[in-house]
């Protein structure tokens, strides 16, 4: 299902700020030999989380999903000078091209990357986080999501994308695993007092949520 109307979505990344050549390298490579290459974050979303980072200047930043390395670098973009980003990726061919990637960036000494099982990795780091972008297996979002709000401080962030699961959600009749567990997330953060929230209708969705 195509959500997002294609002559905004090219008009709005025209009169955006451009991703650097490293970004660049890695969207076009990703393109070329990634078979799930439509989970690459890319520019505009890129941009927003770059620009959301930038906002917070977070000193901790944990990436639940790294893919191949472009959401991460756009994130550790806002960081301070001596924060970190944490990025786990659970399948190691993924993880090793981010690292490619990361080496060759201004911030390869602030993104620590992990590759295994997200939640034994997030208890093992116990870390009080600023900021946490959810990207990874949709089924496991609310367990990340009540998990990590207790290592959090009142004004962090948690942003979670693929809200949409590609339109999925929006049918009357859900089918699917991912696309059930993603529903039941958005109801799940819509009906949690706790914290504020705003549903963005960009790229598959993305929500963000404050911690109050």
């Amino acid at each position: 299902m195509d959500i997002i109307l294609t002559a905004a979505h090219e008009y709005a990344q025209k009169h955006s700020s451009e991703p650097d050549r490293l970004l660049e390298e890695i969207h076009a490579h990703t393109l070329a030999n990634h078979p799930e290459a439509h989970m690459i974050s890319g520019h505009l979303q890129g941009r927003l989380l770059s620009m959301i980072s930038k906002m917070i200047r977070p000193s901790r930043i944990l990436e639940i999903g790294t893919f191949t390395g472009y959401s991460a670098l756009c994130l550790a973009e806002g960081l301070l000078s001596d924060g970190i980003v944490h990025t786990i990726e659970k399948r190691e061919k993924d993880a090793q091209t981010a690292l490619a990637f990361f080496a060759r960036s201004r911030f390869a000494h602030q993104i620590k990357l992990h590759q295994g099982e997200a939640l034994e990795i997030i208890r093992e780091l116990n870390e009080s986080w600023d900021l946490v972008f959810l990207d990874a297996d949709k089924t496991g979002y609310i367990g990340y999501y009540e998990y990590l709000k207790e290592k959090m401080k009142p004004g962090s962030w948690i942003l979670a994308d693929n809200v949409f699961f590609h339109g999925e959600v929006l049918k009357p009749v859900l089918s699917g695993k991912n696309a059930k567990a993603i529903d039941a997330f958005n109801k799940h953060v819509e009906q949690d007092a706790r914290v504020e929230k705003l549903m963005l209708t960009i790229r598959d969705g993305l929500t963000l949520i404050r911690l109050k």
